[in-house]
């Protein structure tokens, strides 16, 4: 009979937009359309793609370098008027629903770290019904921003799992030097929004491209 149990990762943390979410596109657009609005210079899509994954401080101190700080409020605003006007077109990667629920079937704990606020994550989770899936999350606006490890270590102290039998999955350089400063594995994903180049300074356990990719490698090593 099959051991049920984990091989290597007790705790499976993943990030959200980009990763298992198709919001890469949106994101980029929002920002942009936000900077526009406030007669800002639109940062180009590299540079807006860049910030997805950190908290709304963080990220808008990269995107709009340009805003006082005491603004950050007003972009905020109309971010969310650009990206509440299309998320309902948004939807899973194919293939992730089946990928969380092989993995919950061998026994994993699952969680997701992620720069949305809680109730964006929440509005996104009930959006795509998969409120109960995950066992634990942690948000940028309850807890440190990545790439600071705080998020992976309050997960890894919920579940009592130590960083040797963690792995954090992400598809920004933000995911993969928070699993370095946590003490974690990382494995990134090169369908999100960084170019996967610039992951192998981290040493990911592997880079998936494609959803899967990343089904076949964790059924078969995590």
């Amino acid at each position: 009979m099959n051991d049920p149990r984990p091989q290597r990762y007790d705790l499976i943390v993943f990030d959200w937009d980009g990763t298992l979410f198709d919001s890469t596109a949106l994101i980029v657009q929002a920002i942009q359309g936000a900077a526009a609005d406030l007669g800002l210079p639109v940062p180009p899509r590299e540079r807006a793609a860049h910030v997805i994954g950190l908290g709304l401080y963080e990220a808008l101190a990269i995107a709009t370098p340009e805003l006082p700080r005491e603004r950050y409020a007003e972009m905020g605003q109309a971010y969310r008027k650009h990206y509440f006007a299309q998320h309902e077109a948004l939807c899973l990667f194919g293939g992730v629903e089946d990928l969380l629920q092989a993995l919950k079937a061998r026994h994993h704990w699952l969680a997701i770290a992620t720069g949305k606020s809680r109730s964006g994550l929440d509005e996104a989770l009930r959006h795509v019904a998969l409120h109960g899936v995950f066992d634990a999350s942690r948000t940028a606006d309850e807890t440190q921003s990545k790439p600071h490890p705080l998020m992976l270590e309050q997960l890894m102290r919920e579940f009592a799992v130590e960083p040797e039998r963690t792995l954090m999955i992400g598809d920004t350089t933000h995911d993969l030097q928070l699993a370095r400063n946590a003490g974690c594995a990382a494995l990134g994903v090169s369908y999100g929004a960084h170019d996967p180049e610039h992951f192998e300074a981290f040493e990911p356990v592997h880079i998936a491209h494609s959803v899967p990719d990343l089904h076949d490698w964790l059924l078969k090593h995590a």
